[in-house]
């Protein structure tokens, strides 16, 4: 199977008329990007202005003539984001002091290959901070960036079930174990490798060898970036990390709760004490959308991500909404932006990645 390439994509595009012009959707500007990677395929097409019914006859259009171009590739037709792209910095938040002088990396190997770690962590749980971390390496992924995702939760690993996972991986000839791969994204996590009601009775030395294990006895290749899923808390995985590994940035997951924000405060101060830039404050759960009125309700009060991140001088990331998707998506295997990019939830993970990578990120990868 050969790989499909640009200007095959772009010669397909060009065959196709935007609704009321004489125009291909290329010659009109439409087409906002072509992200070809591996056997994924995605379109993202700026249709702000349009009426529903063009952006459906638009999008239909496209997935079937690439659909039946590229029969072994996955396709993948998404709005653009308005007001957002990579190489702008968002308003909204305070923006990051330059890095100290001296190397912050000075103790910790670096991973061949990988060009930048970033973890996913909470002050506590039950916040979403797996969902916010799944959902985030997808939406990266799908801006162009070649993306690991690694699941550090040693003793309730969730990434297998979010991904629609059932396989062990496999060890090289060199020795190491080769990630599995999903919607163009490479894993590792506790249970790809364990049967699924196994308990794990490990001692702290152990789960953080196996951290460790993850990170440098798995063959990653070359990534842009590896995102860590983080157990909650500050206990020895997290500590593991900063101590072994040069970590680019952190993102600290929460919700409106001034329970939680007490407690991803608390997280964030854990980075800064280990010189760990925080990259932004996500605020998952933030509101409800009616289906009927598309009133928003915050059930879990208003504000307090935002708030939060400007007391301790860093960026806000967004807000994600409640939406039963989610968690349907999430049980069935398919990550609500791999199903669903277009919907209120996917847009605001969008919207997520691209203020990460305008925050810090991008100047780390490129």
């Amino acid at each position: 199977m050969a790989a499909a390439t640009q200007d095959q994509v772009q010669s397909i595009l060009k065959n196709i008329q935007y609704p009321g012009f004489n125009k291909d959707i290329l010659s009109t500007g439409v087409v906002s990007k072509i992200n070809i990677q591996e056997t994924r395929i995605t379109i993202t097409l700026k249709l702000a202005k349009a009426t529903p019914e063009i952006k459906s006859q638009v999008k239909s259009e496209v997935e079937m003539a690439l659909n039946k171009e590229f029969t072994d590739h996955k396709i993948f037709v998404i709005e653009a984001v308005p007001g957002l792209t990579m190489s702008q910095p968002q308003a909204g938040g305070p923006q990051q002091q330059p890095p100290p002088p001296r190397d912050p990396w000075a103790g910790r190997g670096p991973i061949p290959g990988i060009k930048s770690i970033v973890a996913v962590a909470s002050g506590k749980g039950g916040v979403g901070k797996s969902t916010v971390a799944t959902n985030l390496a997808i939406a990266l992924s799908m801006e162009g960036i070649a993306v690991g995702l690694m699941d550090s939760d040693i003793y309730g690993p969730s990434i297998q079930i979010m991904m629609g996972i059932d396989e062990k991986p496999v060890v090289s000839p060199q020795q190491k174990l080769l990630p599995i791969e999903k919607y163009g994204i490479k894993m590792m996590s506790m249970g790809f490798i364990v049967d699924k009601d196994a308990p794990l009775i490990w001692r702290g030395p152990m789960v953080a060898k196996a951290v460790e294990q993850f990170l440098r006895d798995v063959d990653w290749g070359e990534l842009d970036t590896l995102v860590i899923d983080l157990p909650p808390g500050t206990g020895d995985t997290q500590l593991t990390l900063v101590q072994k590994v040069p970590l680019t940035g952190a993102v600290i997951v929460t919700t409106p709760q001034e329970v939680a924000l007490v407690d991803a405060r608390r997280g964030i101060k854990m980075f800064q004490k280990v010189e760990t830039e925080v990259f932004g404050i996500v605020e998952n759960m933030s509101y409800f959308v009616c289906p009927k009125c598309r009133d928003k309700s915050y059930i879990f009060g208003k504000g307090g991500g935002s708030k939060a991140a400007n007391q301790l001088k860093v960026p806000f990331l967004g807000e994600v909404p409640i939406d039963p998707e989610v968690t349907e998506t999430g049980d069935s295997g398919i990550p609500i932006v791999a199903k669903n990019p277009d919907s209120e939830v996917g847009r605001a993970f969008r919207q997520v990645a691209v203020r990460l990578i305008s925050e810090g990120l991008k100047e780390k990868i490129s």
